[in-house]
């Protein structure tokens, strides 16, 4: 089976947040897809954590070596199609990313993003739901 992962799963797992082991127990046993802007919104999610003093250069250089240990598929999406999902959603294209993979790759997308969620369903993507 395979799940899209957006930023804010990966984020969740890497830095320990509480969601953590509900978000492995959801996607243990599946292969993980993300669109390949994931990787550069990984990086930014870490140097905004830098600029709010959440980490330290050190704990993100750690954190990137397990985010890259994770075994990611990335898929290059349609641009056009994105920026249609975007405009007909009203979303941002990073979320439209997600939303297209998962449509163009027919599985199912996980996020803690409920707007993303909210988007995706919209859409007519399936979701995987987060449970505590």
């Amino acid at each position: 089976m395979d799940i899209v992962v957006d930023t804010s799963v990966i984020i969740a797992v890497v830095a320990n947040e509480p969601e953590k082991e509900s978000l492995i127990r959801a996607t243990v046993g599946a292969d993980l897809l993300a669109p390949t802007s994931c990787h550069w919104e990984v990086g930014n999610a870490f140097s905004a954590m830098l600029r709010r003093r959440r980490i330290t250069l050190a704990q993100a250089r750690q954190a990137i070596e397990t985010y890259q240990r994770i075994p990611l598929r990335f898929i290059n999406v349609d641009l056009v199609e994105a920026l249609e999902l975007a405009d007909r959603l009203g979303i941002y294209a990073y979320d439209a990313y997600v939303i297209s993979c998962s449509l163009s790759q027919r599985c199912a997308l996980i996020s803690l993003d409920q707007g993303l969620v909210s988007a995706a369903q919209a859409a007519g993507a399936k979701v995987v739901e987060v449970t505590a």
